[in-house]
């Protein structure tokens, strides 16, 4: 699994990506949120809560200020030490942290239009399926035949 940094959660914490940032964080903290796997819960304290944190204070913490970078780094941590010792949640996580780099690093969108006259549908964005046009030409369209 590649590391999460704590830049990436930073910036998802802090609304960067739109919708797709938005939906990879609302993704991270309902993982978090998961109790943690049987595995893990061998290192228990008396009451039977983990002896490390599940990163759900962390993500608390980094909602609030996504700006600090101590509680960017904070999280990455906890993430790290429970995926190392929950084995269903380092396969979550990590399937979480592959679609998170997907939709982040799916890049920018530049449009450009310049020079002359365009004589038809001109599509500005990025991504574009199932899309139809009709180019029936009118009467008064010139024939290029």
């Amino acid at each position: 699994m590649d590391p999460i940094t704590a830049a990436t959660l930073a910036a998802l914490a802090g609304g960067l990506g739109g919708e797709a940032g938005r939906q990879a964080w609302q993704g991270l903290t309902a993982l978090v949120r998961r109790p943690f796997g049987r595995a893990a819960a061998q290192g228990t304290q008396d009451g039977g809560t983990p002896q490390v944190s599940s990163g759900e204070l962390e993500v608390v913490a980094l909602e609030g200020d996504p700006a600090d970078p101590m509680r960017a780094q904070a999280l990455a941590t906890a993430l790290g030490v429970r995926a190392a010792l929950d084995g269903e949640f380092r396969v979550l996580l990590d399937e979480w942290w592959q679609r998170a780099q997907a939709s982040s690093s799916s890049g920018d969108v530049h449009n450009s239009i310049s020079g002359g006259t365009q004589n038809g549908p001109v599509l500005q964005g990025r991504d574009f399926s199932s899309l139809t046009f009709d180019m029936t030409r009118t009467a008064g369209s010139p024939n290029r035949g």
